[in-house]
């Protein structure tokens, strides 16, 4: 499942959106019934996942923690306690909490990018900081392309 798309939306008072069609009709043909919310722990966005997916992505974190290893399990009781399930609506719609709308700086408008196999709510302008120069976008994108830096496996 891949997302793909840059949508703008809106929020309303309450604190709803819909779902782009385009994300809801790949979500419909993968037999997806609910999404998982979460702040992204890097960027300044909230990150809606398939909730198959999210469960893989949980998988693959616990397998890499420690059990009794006190840190690692404090780090993961902090990321799945800003997770919260999501249900759309008969409509599409589905409703933000207002904490995660202030986190991310939502106001009315909001813009959703498919990245992989999540989907990313972003405040405008902070989308636009987070997008680098053309020039040196093709000069990365070049270099990170080149075979030099493709790693193959046998």
């Amino acid at each position: 499942m891949r997302f793909l798309g840059n949508i703008e939306a809106k929020v309303d008072a309450k604190g709803r959106s819909f779902l782009p069609a385009v994300f809801r009709k790949v979500l419909q043909a993968s037999g997806e019934e609910s999404l998982v919310m979460r702040m992204d722990p890097h960027q300044k966005c909230i990150v809606l996942y398939p909730e198959s997916v999210w469960d893989a992505e949980m998988d693959t974190m616990e397998s890499r923690l420690e059990r009794w290893n006190r840190a690692e399990q404090q780090i993961y009781r902090q990321f799945v306690s800003m997770a919260e399930l999501v249900t759309l609506d008969g409509n599409g719609r589905f409703l933000v909490p207002k904490r995660y709308l202030q986190m991310a700086g939502i106001g009315q408008q909001v813009r959703f990018i498919g990245v992989r196999n999540t989907i990313e709510m972003w405040n405008l302008e902070e989308l636009e900081s987070q997008f680098i120069e053309p020039k040196a976008f093709s000069e990365l994108f070049g270099k990170m392309m080149s075979e030099d830096n493709t790693s193959t496996s046998e």
